[in-house]
């Protein structure tokens, strides 16, 4: 073999920082916060600040390999800690606030964190657990000295550094963030991403097939920065100079569309929840949604009859995303290619509103049947989930054995098929998916439907004990607030979508309790209704 003759530089956090502060230095970040006026600065600003970071860190007694913790919304100090942390050569553990205090608890003392940074809303919730953390040395506040009450002040320690920093070169291959899993069944599992995995994902999520961003955008997370990074957008947005705006934990419809009509918002994302929110807004006040082009939906599938009302209605084109913590999370996008546009508008509709995306570049994916043959990308045939690239985990965080099979595939846990364009949709997973009388109902496919239903807020189906068919779907509704639903009108819109053997046994309207990372949680719904037929 020949060696090539190019120049070799790792793939750092800290050159996509260099590139925007020299490429966009003025260009925009816009950050909501706790208790505080709303904070304007740019790329400049945020280099010079993420040095301070960096500087702190040495002084605290931070070292290479360290893990650092924080508990933080979608704020500009969150921002300044992705890149000061890792940059010097630390990992951030981005710890998820919705997890139970003893979860918590547990993610901060399996990383072996040595610093806590923490947003002034969580105060209690670090009063709480911080007589358990076995390894912290330092606590600090995300805020300035007077709204901190005694305690460490991120803004009093920050303004004692310099603003400059001589970022270390190191391994491409060293950790950078520590992400744990939702943890809905046993502890949370933590997946310790490479500078290499972030700044790959970071490529892949700009490109046409993917986000397709640009330095014209304006982008707005609505997926939570401590949940796996706010699908890449802190460093995809970051390395293509676009502005950013920052909602913190305001993610209720007014506050989001104050910054999307304000700010000029053309790019956000969120899961279902929040947009079903947002468009409820926008039908009872008759407002638009402004510059407002783009938003993908991930987390759990995307209602079609949310996706038709953003762009009919909004000309809002909406982009179903998969992927989870171990894929970093991209690992499909729905977004058309030539050949599907070849097939006439409405196929392009029925296929992006209704699959979650379509192979990119950097992800491999292969479904599988109960013996392990692959199955043909037929879009009927549906088999378990498997995937292998560069930014997925080989391993979780201090395990021994590898998550891998032998051929390098991480097994996802979902059921999907493929279709002959490169198009996969998630059937459901294997936890979720109901056996009834040895045939096969999909909980996703009778959600979606019952989601469009006017007055229908959340749909959420799961699979029960039934003494004759082994297990039956059971829906459980939560209206809109204000909306009277009847039992009937929902069963009477389900009927003419789904085979009639599918049709739910019982519906329960109830308020839909959502996991840590806003999906809907069917092992609480389980544990409420799984006698209900029985």
């Amino acid at each position: 073999m020949l060696p090539g003759l190019m120049q070799s530089a790792p793939l750092q956090i800290s050159s996509i920082l260099r590139h925007a502060a020299l490429a966009f230095p003025t260009r925009e970040i816009v950050s909501r916060l706790v208790d505080e006026p709303v904070f304007r600065y740019d790329y400049r600003g945020l280099a010079r600040r993420a040095a301070k970071v960096a500087n702190l860190m040495a002084a605290l007694g931070v070292e290479a390999g360290d893990r650092v913790t924080s508990l933080a919304w979608n704020t500009h100090r969150h921002m300044e800690l992705f890149y000061g942390v890792p940059g010097m050569g630390a990992v951030l553990h981005t710890a998820n606030p919705r997890l139970s205090d003893d979860q918590i608890i547990y993610t901060i003392n399996h990383a072996e964190s040595r610093v806590l940074l923490f947003d002034r809303s969580f105060a209690g919730l670090v009063a709480r657990i911080r007589p358990h953390l076995t390894s912290l040395r330092h606590v600090i506040q995300l805020s300035p000295p007077e709204l901190c009450d005694g305690l460490d002040s991120y803004e009093t320690l920050l303004a004692a550094q310099e603003d400059a920093f001589d970022w270390p070169v190191f391994s491409e291959n060293a950790g950078s963030f520590l992400c744990y899993t939702s943890g809905t069944t046993g502890d949370p599992k933590g997946v310790l991403y490479s500078h290499r995995s972030v700044v790959l994902h970071a490529l892949a999520g700009g490109l046409s097939s993917a986000f397709g961003i640009s330095a014209f955008d304006v982008i707005m997370p609505c997926s939570s920065l401590y949940h796996a990074t706010a699908w890449g957008l802190p460093f995809t947005a970051v390395m293509n100079g676009a502005k950013l705006v920052l909602p913190c934990d305001r993610m209720d419809a007014v506050s989001l569309q104050q910054l999307i009509q304000g700010e000029g918002v053309t790019f956000s994302g969120g899961v279902p929840t929040i947009w079903t929110m947002y468009l409820d807004h926008l039908n009872r006040t008759g407002e638009g949604a402004g510059a407002l082009k783009r938003v993908v939906i991930g987390g759990s599938a995307v209602p079609r009859a949310m996706a038709e009302s953003f762009q009919t209605t909004y000309g809002v084109s909406v982009l179903q995303i998969w992927g989870m913590t171990e894929t970093s999370p991209l690992g499909v996008v729905a977004t058309p290619t030539p050949a599907l546009a070849a097939l006439g508008e409405d196929e392009v509709n029925e296929v992006i509103w209704t699959r979650q995306g379509r192979l990119q570049f950097g992800i491999e994916l292969k479904i599988v049947d109960e013996t392990g043959a692959p199955l043909p990308h037929d879009g009927e045939s549906s088999g378990a989930l498997l995937v292998r690239g560069p930014w997925t985990l080989e391993r979780y965080y201090r395990a021994e054995r590898t998550a891998l099979d032998a051929d390098g595939w991480f097994d996802t846990g979902d059921i999907a098929t493929i279709d002959p364009l490169g198009f996969m949709r998630i059937t459901d997973r294997k936890k979720d998916v109901i056996k009834s009388g040895g045939e096969w109902i999909s909980s996703i496919d009778i959600e979606n439907v019952a989601a469009a239903c006017p007055g229908v807020k959340v749909a959420a189906v799961v699979g029960v004990f039934h003494p004759k068919w082994e297990e039956r779907p059971v829906l459980i509704v939560e209206p809109h607030d204000g909306t009277e639903l009847t039992e009937t009108e929902v069963l009477d819109f389900l009927a003419p979508h789904i085979v009639k053997w599918w049709m739910p046994d019982r519906l329960i309207f109830a308020p839909v309790p959502l996991t840590a990372t806003g999906k809907i949680d069917k092992k609480r719904l389980r544990d409420l209704y799984g006698t209900v037929l029985g």
